[in-house]
């Protein structure tokens, strides 16, 4: 298991759990000493709790990045049943940074979309780094669409770091691609949800995050821009990652706090990646219980529902800004800092009335 920087002492007693685990030592065949395991195990969970309670949005951008943290198709294939996969955007190509299909939910109909960046250095290759191109959001366009037309709902899993900034997608209209992505999810008349369940970045997420429903799990992060592309381009210096994380209020608490997102999903102590499969069950639970709210609805409150959240986003900028110490001597102003994030809400505004014009 990757071990963060902050982790280094559980990383320590974890090796000296799984030795006292192991009933083998040189000279053969030994009992395991239950006390002393038990006593370990106990330090372990204190030291998670206390670490985890008290985390920083740098160190959750480095949890929501995890390289050992449960992707969308282990969601899919623990959440999911009799799931159909279904390939291609019928223009160009197959999009392997995407896994879509239709499947059953509590015995319910869904469409699933799910951004994948992969576990292993070859799947990560294939999969892109979870980085769409402008077929993935032309397959999700028409997969949308065609449950439209058959009345079923769209649960979405967002993890990226962006759509794919490459020559070859941006000939092929990535803006485009990811505007009518927009575009499509603020106009089919079935119930959107979506569960960003690592990184949630830049408009790559919003193309498929524009839902009447938007979860978040505890140390997921969702924002306009990397906190390395947020400092680079405030500060010259992508040094100051932590500073602008914590000055853009990417995490999921000051998410909901600024009613841009509605449900945070607890993650299991030390993160989603200790226990995948808890963190599963929370997940699907959360996805019937919100599926269940939509079921007396009309499709035309859905849409105007969905309408709605979006056309108020932006109107609570929180007033309180404080200023804060960076590394060595360096100082921010309070006045710097009330530039800097009206520049990045002023991003999620525009970002708004983009919206709003589509709609009107």
């Amino acid at each position: 298991m990757q071990y963060l920087d902050f982790e280094k002492e559980i990383e320590t007693l974890d090796a000296q759990l799984e030795t006292l685990k192991n009933p083998y030592e040189n000279s053969g065949l030994s009992s395991l000493k239950n006390d002393e395991i038990q006593s370990i195990q106990s330090s372990i969970d204190e030291k998670l709790l206390n670490i985890y309670s008290n985390l920083d949005s740098w160190q959750k951008t480095k949890i929501a990045r995890h390289e050992n943290r449960p992707k969308s198709e282990f969601y899919i294939q623990n959440i999911f049943d009799h799931f159909q996969p279904i390939s291609g955007d019928r223009l160009f190509g197959e999009d392997e940074s995407i896994i879509s299909g239709f499947a059953k939910l509590d015995n319910q109909s869904v469409l699933v979309l799910g951004q994948e960046k992969g576990n292993t250095t070859e799947t990560r290759l294939k999969r892109n780094f979870g980085m769409m191109r402008p077929e993935g959001y032309r397959k999700c366009i028409r997969l949308m669409k065609l449950a439209e037309k058959f009345n079923i709902p769209v649960i979405t899993f967002i993890d990226t770091p962006g759509a794919y900034p490459g020559k070859g997608a941006e000939e092929r209209g990535q803006a485009e691609a990811i505007a009518r992505s927009i575009e499509c999810c603020l106009s089919i008349s079935q119930p959107i949800i979506s569960v960003i369940i690592g990184e949630g970045g830049s408009g790559g997420a919003i193309a498929l995050g524009t839902s009447n429903k938007i979860i978040m799990l505890e140390h997921s992060i969702y924002s306009v821009i990397s906190p390395e592309g947020c400092a680079s381009i405030l500060w010259k210096d992508a040094s100051k990652s932590k500073e602008a994380a914590d000055s853009m209020q990417i995490t999921a608490q000051n998410l909901l706090k600024h009613e841009i997102i509605d449900e945070i999903i607890e993650e299991p102590i030390g993160g989603a990646h200790r226990m995948p499969e808890e963190m599963a069950k929370k997940v699907k639970n959360s996805l019937i219980n919100n599926l269940k709210n939509f079921s007396n609805k009309t499709s035309t409150e859905v849409l105007q529902e969905r309408k709605n959240k979006f056309l108020v986003i932006g109107n609570k900028i929180p007033s309180d800004v404080s200023a804060f110490s960076g590394t060595g001597s360096m100082q921010i102003s309070k006045e710097r800092l009330l530039q800097n994030k009206k520049v990045i809400f002023g991003l999620i505004i525009l970002l708004c009335l983009v919206i709003a014009w589509f709609l009107y």
